[in-house]
């Protein structure tokens, strides 16, 4: 039985034309599911009965099952939805002043091993369905109180909790999964759904060239990239997906993108490790780097996770960090940690994964000299 969270419009159109059905009945029941968070078929009045009936019959609207719900001392809330199979994935919903962001997962796990994330260090289960991706937007939204709303609307000064912006910075890397995620972007922009605008829709990866090239041909929103480090010996050490696709390929890969985009740069993502990859001439390094890309810096404080063992820049080290980049004419802010108490913030997210590349069993932890320059 199909889904309808696991279609875009163009997708639940054609299914509703096997049924002998209008394209207009697909538009009407897709704001019924996204606009107005409605699972009930039989609670959509516009929709005819028999059509109702059939919808019934054929069809349901299945988003994960929510498992765990955790609020932070900051107000950030985070989520664990169960996604089948001894596998369950973590969303964050980060409440600020005229906004509200939804950290959203693609994947259970993550295949990249990244030397600073939680996620990587489970190992990697599966590809998230579309459904699974925009459902947990759609949960989120009925969560937050905000169903009879839309995502997209200006945030309500009463309960401040309508999601305006989404990133796909969550578990996982999104170009991995490229078809499913590029079909819940295409429902998240999408007016008889979310509405959202695609500056305000962000899809972070660690640097998959050709998915960055393929996104923007087909789904171009706005682009965060995982750095982290300034040259290729190491970022290798930090980002191993680097040694497939190494920085030359993918600064250009940055620069091809900015033809499409609905920002006039890239951000970049750069988490503040103690004596790894924050002094001085790490930041110089990367003033060289990304001269010819137009971009923004976002600074992150490393967030702990068990058995990382790296540990989080100094502040004042920071602090130096930023004004190199701000001398250079780089526009460079230092994230707020928001959550680190229900282990939500960025970095954090675990979840549970069944790890089929037993990653977990076959190697020994790192430590922090083998990360060290």
């Amino acid at each position: 039985m199909p889904n309808l969270l696991d279609f875009d419009l163009d997708g639940l159109t054609d299914w509703f034309a096997t049924l002998g059905e209008k394209p207009f009945r697909a538009r009407q029941v897709m704001r019924w599911i996204h606009r107005e968070g409605c699972d009930d078929f039989a609670a959509m009045t516009d929709v005819a009965k028999v059509l109702r009936a059939k919808l019934a019959e054929r069809a349901e609207i299945r988003p994960p099952a929510l498992l765990r719900d955790s609020v932070s001392r900051d107000g950030t809330r985070k989520w664990l939805f169960d996604v089948g199979g001894g596998n369950a994935v973590e969303s964050v919903f980060i409440p600020e002043a005229g906004r509200g962001t939804l950290c959203v997962s693609s994947q259970a796990g993550c295949a990249l091993d990244c030397a600073f994330c939680a996620t990587g260090k489970q190992g990697f289960n599966r590809n998230l369905s579309v459904g699974e991706i925009v459902g947990q937007l759609w949960l989120a939204n009925k969560l937050l109180g905000a169903a009879g709303g839309h995502a997209g609307d200006e945030v309500d000064k009463d309960n401040g909790r309508v999601i305006s912006n989404v990133v796909m910075m969550g578990m996982g890397e999104p170009l991995a999964n490229f078809d499913n995620v590029v079909t819940a972007l295409r429902v998240m922009l999408d007016d008889h759904a979310y509405g959202l605008s695609r500056r305000r829709v962000t899809v972070s990866t660690a640097g998959i060239v050709p998915g960055i090239d393929r996104l923007r041909e087909e789904c171009p929103v706005a682009l965060a990239v995982s750095l982290h480090a300034p040259d290729d010996a190491l970022r290798d050490r930090l980002v191993p997906l680097n040694r497939k696709y190494p920085l030359r390929d993918l600064m250009a890969a940055c620069r091809r993108y900015l033809d499409r985009a609905p920002r006039d740069f890239v951000t970049f993502e750069y988490v503040m490790l103690d004596g790894v990859n924050d002094a001085i001439a790490h930041a110089r390094a990367l003033v060289a780097l990304t001269r010819d890309v137009p971009c923004k810096f976002n600074l992150i404080p490393f967030n702990p996770f068990p058995h990382s063992a790296l540990g989080r820049s100094p502040a004042e080290r920071i602090r130096r960090f930023a004004e190199i980049l701000l001398e250079a004419g780089i526009v460079t802010t230092t994230r707020k940690t928001r959550g680190e108490d229900v282990a939500a913030a960025c970095g954090q997210l675990a979840g549970q994964v069944k790890d089929k590349t037993r990653r977990t069993q076959a190697r020994p932890r790192q430590t922090m000299e083998e990360t060290r320059t």
